[in-house]
């Protein structure tokens, strides 16, 4: 150690005094002290901005990646095809050298539960921070994704018209012919056409069925419904099933009852009684006699029966002088036949609805034994709860007939009886309803020697006195019933193609949009009738809800037809009496309803087959989700895009 002089520390201390004294430049030394950690800071700064950028894009390239590895596995293994797309989809999301990154490294593999995990890593050169000693920094990400099917219910609203009996090409008026229902009754349909376009449905149906099966893994949760439609549906059962007050047990038809006698022919008794006792003796009442009914609603009318022959008697002996001015007995026996009216007639569905054979009461029974002629089975299509007619809706305040959710209430009065079936749904039955012609109200008529029942014998589609159960209206599709309605369910593929090849998928009736997706709806809704249907499944998020929609027609409501709204013509249930507006007003209950739909969440796709999208059906889909199909194998495609959109890639890390 060296020792300071004592001259040495004075000089120091002139020096310090001298600076202390001195200010000149010492704002520019300042300003460079203070420099140095600020250029520290800007370069770490800088540095972990190109670390955060870098981190950011590779997550990022590691996500796409993983993903697009998940899509491309066609089994349970990540092969050398579906890794190599895993790459490739990074590699164009992290460019080689981005922001001067480098040793940039992607590792994908596969879960033992199927699903895709990756790895990336990059090392970001640093450069001011690198004087501190770290010149590198080693960024690492990691990545999973599922392939994955959400829960997904999805309702098919299906178009099953006579039209659909022809083939795409071209126009055709099929033939019909008949079946043997499940319930071994007999039914009506539309011969197909050599590649019909009904046929084309079924292909896409089950194609739809394969795209969205793929997709899935073993969590998965899809439910199908199904509702064939034309005019009316057959969701009768359904409804039942659920709860049996939701139909009506007395309803009006515009059907037929016996108001009367005529009088067929008068014949006199060749060999007359020879006393006045044995004469008084043959004085007798109608045979079969007339009885009086009582309705629910207390009223009576007189119900007139007739015996096996469709005729009644009468036998009348008279004792009086005859024209040589001697009494005598004259016997004269008369024979009559009913008097029809044809008018609206209430009857009790109570049996009915429930599925049993009952007796026809628009038809005579045998008056000696009360045995009927006719019997009736319900098929399962309903008439709608009470409707408004009207040229628009509002969604936030729909009519009974148009809002899904809305319960069916059962009002009765202090005995019992129902007071109101505005809210409940009706059982269509064709046999007890009735064409008039242009006889708005009612008419009179009746039977003759060749025909003493008072049917008549026209064989005319839609021809007077003809009910619509006939074998003609029925043929032609003026009371269309088609496959009974599918409540949603897990179904296997086997199940599915059950129900489109069943015996009664078939082809017939008229095109009534709306009658398809105001039930499609119902089945549908997660606030309505059947919520319990759609309803999360334990531990699950809700289930995304669809509606495809399938038609291969525009609207083509009828006056004539009988079906979900009774016959327009007699019950004006749309358009309130104005005929010439009865395809707008079926147009707006048809929208209203997609919109209804839409609104609770349902996502509606559309599809025109061979018939090009219109307004309606455009203002129907959900936005972009409506499709044109010219021909079967469209469609086909057309089906299998909408089972790839409903299938959807969710990312879980």
């Amino acid at each position: 150690m060296v020792a300071m002089r004592p001259s040495d520390s004075v000089f120091a201390r002139g020096i310090l005094v001298r600076l202390l004294r001195d200010t000149r430049g010492a704002a520019a030394v300042m300003i460079v002290l203070a420099m140095i950690p600020l250029a520290a800071m800007a370069g770490v700064a800088v540095d972990v901005g190109r670390i955060y950028m870098v981190k950011t894009r590779l997550q990022q390239a590691c996500d796409a990646g993983a993903l697009a590895g998940r899509k491309s596995m066609t089994g349970a293994t990540l092969d050398t095809s579906a890794s190599g797309q895993a790459q490739v989809f990074f590699n164009n999301n992290y460019q080689a050298g981005y922001v001067g990154s480098r040793d940039i490294k992607f590792t994908p593999s596969v879960t033992s539960d199927y699903q895709v995990t990756a790895t990336a890593t990059a090392t970001v050169p640093t450069t001011l921070t690198g004087i501190m000693g770290r010149r590198n920094q080693v960024v690492n990400v990691a990545c999973q994704a599922r392939y994955d099917v959400a829960d997904a219910d999805i309702m098919f609203v299906l178009d099953t018209t006579g039209s659909m009996a022809c083939n795409p090409i071209a126009d055709c008026n099929p033939a019909s012919a008949t079946y043997t229902r499940p319930d071994g009754t007999t039914g009506y349909y539309a011969v197909e056409q050599g590649g019909s376009k009904l046929s084309g449905l079924r292909d896409a149906v089950i194609s739809f069925y394969d795209t969205l099966a793929k997709s899935a893994d073993s969590s998965t949760n899809i439910r199908y419904g199904f509702v064939p439609y034309s005019s009316t549906v057959n969701v009768g059962s359904l409804l039942y099933q659920a709860n049996p007050n939701y139909l009506v047990t007395q309803w009006q038809y515009q059907s037929r009852h016996a108001t009367g006698d005529k009088v067929l022919s008068t014949a006199t008794s060749p060999n007359p009684p020879a006393t006045q006792a044995a004469c008084d003796a043959k004085d007798q009442s109608r045979t079969p006699a007339t009885f009086t009914t009582r309705r629910g609603d207390g009223t009576t009318f007189v119900t007139y029966t007739y015996d096996k022959n469709g005729k009644a008697t009468v036998v009348d002996g008279v004792w009086a002088k005859n024209s040589q001015n001697v009494y005598a007995c004259t016997v004269t026996t008369t024979t009559y036949i009913p008097v029809w009216t044809y008018e609206q007639w209430p009857y009790d569905v109570s049996n009915f609805v429930k599925g049993q054979s009952v007796a026809d009461p628009s038809k005579i029974t045998d008056g000696s034994n009360g045995t009927p002629f006719y019997t009736s089975r319900w098929q399962g299509c309903i008439e709608e709860r009470r409707t408004t007619a009207s040229a628009s809706f509002s969604n936030t305040n729909l009519p009974p007939d148009l809002d899904p959710d809305l319960a069916p209430v059962r009002s009765v009065d202090a005995n019992g009886m129902p007071t109101s079936s505005d809210t409940r749904w009706r059982p269509m039955w064709p046999d007890v309803t009735y064409f008039r012609g242009t006889n708005f109200v009612s008419v009179d008529n009746t039977g003759n020697d060749t025909n003493p029942y008072g049917d008549t014998t026209s064989t005319s589609v839609g021809g007077d006195y003809t009910s619509a159960g006939e074998s003609q209206n029925v043929a032609a599709g003026l009371s269309a019933c088609g496959k009974p309605a599918q409540r949603l369910r897990k179904m296997t593929k086997d199940e599915v193609s059950a129900y489109v090849n069943a015996s009664d998928f078939k082809a017939l009736g008229g095109t009534y949009h709306d009658t398809g997706m105001i039930w499609g709806t119902r089945l549908l809704s997660p606030s309505g009738l059947f919520q319990t249907d759609t309803a999360a499944w334990p531990g699950r998020q809700a289930p995304n809800r669809y509606i495809v929609f399938m038609t291969d027609g525009e609207m083509a409501p009828s006056l004539a037809s009988y079906g979900m709204y009774g016959i327009e013509g007699y019950d004006k249930r749309v358009t309130g009496g104005a005929y010439g507006n009865q395809e707008n007003y079926h147009n707006a209950r048809f929208v209203a309803e997609c919109q209804a739909a839409k609104s609770r969440n349902i996502t509606v796709f559309v599809v025109g087959f061979g018939q090009t999208l219109n307004d309606q059906l455009k203002a129907c889909a959900s936005p972009g989700q409506a499709y044109y199909a010219k021909d079967n194998a469209a469609l086909t495609t057309a089906f299998q895009k909408i089972a790839a959109q409903v299938a959807m890639l969710r990312l879980s890390k």
